[in-house]
């Protein structure tokens, strides 16, 4: 979208010219479920963005709009509600609340939003309208904030707020996203190493355009699970503070004491953390063979330890192997439908995603979303 036009767009709502802010959503090649348990995860931001228009009042109001969601939303900045409306402008409002608890001075505003990251497809929408919203309200203000203490701060929102207990991969790489690069982050010290994306792949997410009821509370209960294991191996080692801090071999040690689902979980995660940094000397030595072989491990992990794939995940993923270019792919994302993601050589990007969507429709019935990309910058002003 070109920013001119969306500027043009607020004008006419709003009657004044606006600053423009771009976030990009993300995709994670490897390290599901980890960032919550202090681990690694290496996501890389897209070309699916969240724009943010903006522009002072001279009152205390903060207003609200959307392009794409109804409902026109006004709050005052010195009386903000204490929690959720239940509404999607709750991410711009937790955002808004604890910018203020940090200290942040206000000033009152006109926003209007436009989102062209698909929703449920866990490509991370939430934490690109967030980081955006960021950017916008303290571009009217006197404080200025890094990007990693932004990162924080949204994900705060979405914890506190919005009341969904996400890590802090989306809101980091929407924020410190780099063209052409993944990042492996280290999610205790938030310490990223940006990692070269070879030239000539492109990053093919095929969305299975399915998004199973259970998928947040399932999320909240695999957090439980894990921390029970947390607590499990505390008592072995009080040093052991989260699933990150447990070796392969403390957890094979204790495989037959865990019950057995808390292992099964345990075991994903303890594994996809060595994963996620192994994938990363691979994706930078360029061996794609290794690559697309720990992909494959971590989906099956996701399906049979974790077990937050599903069936249309599992055959968006068959359908992959053996396509012309194909170096490996996954699932992506909390899970329970979404999307995958796949690492396919650009000159076959195309005739990937013609027939992969033809395997999948005739498998389910169901036509996807096939989406080529590159990885992009993070969070910018584009006025």
């Amino acid at each position: 979208m070109q920013a001119s036009e969306f500027a043009q767009r607020f004008e006419k709502v709003f009657a004044t010219r606006p600053r423009i802010f771009r976030a990009p959503g993300r995709v994670n090649l490897i390290g599901e479920h980890t960032d919550y348990n202090d681990g690694f995860v290496m996501p890389a931001a897209v070309g699916f963005s969240t724009y943010v228009a903006i522009a002072a009042r001279p009152d205390r109001k903060l207003v609200i709009r959307s392009e794409e969601f109804a409902g026109n939303f006004d709050f005052d900045l010195d009386h903000l509600p204490p929690q959720r409306t239940g509404s999607w402008c709750d991410y711009v409002l937790g955002v808004a609340t604890v910018l203020q608890q940090r200290g942040c001075e206000l000033a009152g505003a006109n926003l209007l939003a436009h989102g062209e990251v698909p929703i449920g497809a866990g490509l991370s929408s939430s934490a690109a309208i967030e980081v955006a919203s960021a950017l916008a309200l303290l571009s009217l203000g006197k404080t200025q904030l890094p990007l990693p203490e932004i990162a924080k701060l949204c994900r705060q929102a979405e914890n506190n707020f919005v009341g969904a207990r996400v890590g802090i991969m989306d809101q980091f790489v929407s924020c410190m996203g780099k063209a052409g690069h993944a990042i492996l982050l280290d999610c205790r010290s938030l310490e990223p190493q940006f990692v070269t994306i070879p030239a000539d792949l492109r990053l093919v997410v095929c969305n299975t355009m399915v998004k199973h009821d259970l998928a947040t509370g399932a999320y909240n209960t695999r957090r439980a699970e894990c921390e029970e294991g947390v607590r499990y191996f505390a008592k072995l080692d009080p040093a052991i503070r989260a699933l990150r801090d447990v070796s392969p071999n403390l957890l094979d040690q204790n495989a037959r004491d865990l019950p057995a689902t808390i292992w099964k979980r345990c075991c994903h995660v303890v594994r996809e953390n060595q994963r996620t940094t192994d994938a990363a000397r691979a994706l930078a030595r360029g061996d794609l063979g290794r690559m697309g072989e720990l992909m494959r491990e971590s989906h099956r992990s996701l399906r049979d330890l974790y077990e937050v794939s599903c069936r249309e995940l599992d055959i968006m993923v068959e359908a992959a192997e053996g396509l012309p270019g194909f170096c490996g792919g996954r699932m992506t994302g909390g899970g329970f439908g979404g999307c995958t993601v796949n690492l396919v050589r650009q000159e076959n990007a195309a005739e990937f995603a013609t027939q992969i969507t033809e395997r999948y429709r005739r498998a389910t019935g169901i036509i996807p979303q096939v989406y080529s990309c590159f990885a992009e910058n993070g969070v910018q002003a584009l006025s």
